[in-house]
């Protein structure tokens, strides 16, 4: 082989080793097996994916059998943002929830055990959790997929929640670098922006993230988000300021730095998948995540030959292109190392009913209801949050139908008038379900139109509630899991 021949295929195995794509179905495409006996490494798993933990199993085994230290990704926060319990809801609460009980154990003990089953189908990356601090209640993407507004509280969490998932041999990715809980724009939509000043973001956002390095986080996911205050020209997934500046050298980190989706339009949008994955490269990122939308190989194949170019007509240093598959091999190497060490059994600190446990301390009640009789559920519909999906169900309606044969329930959206809620709910109690009702006029308007109307109405609140409380109950679960709607059908049924 030529020197010249070597060097290529150096360059484009280390290019292929950076990528993080997904695909389609629920099978190993043979294009995939081709690329990860090329060099790529890692692959990220979506719901699409994911039929059944058995079905899982099955896939990341057939990946391992091309490559054994593969990395194999995913996006399972909990709480509202599941793709292991995709079509039925997560067995496990949010963040937000995690937050409002405040106990460190709990929120480890939980990591833990959805670590374990992870683990236990093949996976051993998940890029979680987010260490944002929600100090903007509007924010249209966080929300309860934080901890809380309170900056220590989210850093204390944050700590527990990787240290737990680490403990059973799952790499941590903590997100949102250097934090998204200010903004007011998604940027899976749009390029948002935050105003603060270096010390608030000193004291408020960059504190979890202190926490979570300290902790050992093994990855760092970074946000698609313009900080002027750090660098007034680039997204911090872009910055060269922000990902070797601040939290390589400044803060120390040494893992594997994560890009968020770069087929988001805060990316895609402005710079391009290809462009911008080698500015992600050049500022210090180590990975490129893509594959939540585009899902093919010829993405790689673009991305991958885009870096080759960039390294040869000296846009990207080809020194940076091999540390970053370097570190890409390095986290891949312990979490192959961490499978082969691992035995069997229950993990310390996490029990399989742990997230139900989680679900019903993380309630707050107020007011109280005798008795519901049959009750009839109007779930009040926003549009779904890109990050979360569609797909997962949410509510209380057959969690309630379970525990109190006859439920009734119809589903809602803006525009809907209240005498149909109660034309249809008859003499039944009506509950009503909302998800951020303090970011939805529509809601709060319909909410005190069905009090008003039936006064023993019982209110639901399953996103960050910011509302007055309503109804002759009010309950608050801190997230739409589907164990967040069992711990409140329990309370309403008496349970």
């Amino acid at each position: 082989m030529t020197v010249l021949a070597h060097q290529t295929d150096t360059l484009t195995r280390d290019a292929l080793a950076v990528l993080q794509p997904g695909f389609e179905g629920t099978t190993a495409p043979a294009w995939l097996l081709r690329r990860l006996g090329e060099g790529l490494h890692a692959v990220g798993l979506f719901g699409r994916n994911i039929a059944s933990p058995e079905q899982l199993a099955r896939l990341t085994a057939r990946l391992r059998a091309e490559r054994d230290d593969v990395l194999v990704a995913i996006d399972e926060e909990g709480g509202d943002v599941t793709r292991l319990e995709v079509r039925d809801g997560s067995s496990f609460p949010g963040n937000l929830a995690l937050g409002t009980v405040d106990d460190t154990g709990l929120t480890r003990g939980v990591a833990h055990e959805l670590g374990r089953r992870l683990a236990a189908c093949g996976v051993n990356l998940n890029w979680a959790p987010s260490a944002d601090v929600n100090s903007n209640p509007d924010n249209p993407v966080i929300g309860v997929r934080s901890f809380g507004a309170d900056t220590h509280l989210a850093a204390r969490h944050t700590a527990a929640y990787v240290e737990g998932l680490q403990a059973a041999g799952v790499a941590a990715c903590t997100k949102h670098f250097p934090g998204h809980g200010d903004t007011n724009v998604d940027s899976h939509l749009a390029l948002p922006r935050i105003d603060a000043d270096p010390d608030t973001l000193t004291a408020r956002e960059l504190v979890p993230f202190r926490a979570a390095v300290e902790a050992g986080t093994k990855a760092v996911m970074s946000a698609h988000i313009v900080v002027p205050a750090l660098d007034p020209t680039r997204p911090a997934t872009l910055s060269p300021r922000i990902l070797t500046g601040l939290l390589r050298k400044e803060l120390g980190y040494e893992g594997l730095i994560v890009t968020d989706g770069m087929e988001m339009n805060a990316i895609a949008g402005t710079y391009g998948i290809e462009r911008g994955s080698v500015l992600a490269i050049a500022a210090g990122a180590d990975a490129i995540c893509v594959g939540g939308g585009l899902a093919d190989e010829a993405t790689v194949l673009r991305l991958r030959d885009a870096l080759v170019a960039a390294v040869r007509d000296g846009s990207l240093p080809e020194e940076r292109l091999a540390d970053a598959a370097a570190r890409v091999r390095a986290l891949a190497e312990w979490t192959r190392a961490r499978r082969a060490a691992a035995t069997p059994g229950a993990p310390e600190g996490g029990a399989p009913g742990i997230g139900l446990t989680a679900a019903r301390r993380a309630l707050v009640l107020t007011g109280r209801v005798s008795a519901v009789g049959t009750p009839y559920v109007a779930t009040l519909a926003p549009e779904p949050n890109i990050a979360v999906g569609d797909e997962t169900p949410w509510g209380v309606a057959g969690e309630l139908a379970a525990l109190l044969p006859g439920t009734a329930s119809g589903v809602y959206h803006e525009g809907v008038g209240v005498g149909e809620v109660l034309a249809a709910a008859g003499d039944r109690t009506v509950v009503a379900v909302v998800r951020d009702a303090h970011r939805h006029p529509w809601m709060t308007e319909a909410l005190d139109a069905l009090v008003a109307a039936r006064p023993d109405t019982v209110v639901v609140e399953m996103g960050l509630p910011r509302a007055e409380p309503r109804g002759a109950l009010h309950i608050a679960t801190h997230g739409a899991a589907r164990v967040c709607g069992r711990a409140a059908a329990e309370v309403i049924a008496g349970a």
